[in-house]
């Protein structure tokens, strides 16, 4: 079974609130199994537009990933990061094929 992931860019427009969707969000990541494989850290946008942050989360699977977003724990979060900032996500399954 292939895991799932969160890919998210996010420019955080009130940083205080921001800390409180990061507290918020630790409710429904935890029953989901989230880990975090990014989380801001320094980048270099060699392509593209960026954003001021990125994070990569990974799930046991893509269906605990869209779970954990559709869930009510990650609901509450939710109302609290609409306030922080401006975000893209993507729930994405992973890849469990053939590698070069």
């Amino acid at each position: 079974m292939s895991k799932g992931y969160w890919i998210a860019r996010v420019d955080v427009t009130d940083p205080d609130a921001y800390k409180k969707y990061v507290a918020a969000n630790a409710k429904a990541f935890g029953k989901y199994g989230a880990r975090f494989l990014v989380r801001g850290g320094e980048f270099e946008c060699v392509e593209g537009a960026a954003r001021q942050r990125n994070v990569v989360i990974e799930f046991p699977s893509y269906q605990a990933a869209l779970e954990c977003y559709r869930s009510p724990e990650y609901a509450e979060a939710l109302e609290i990061r609409r306030n922080a900032g401006v975000n893209d996500l993507v729930v994405i399954e992973g890849y469990d094929g053939p590698q070069p």
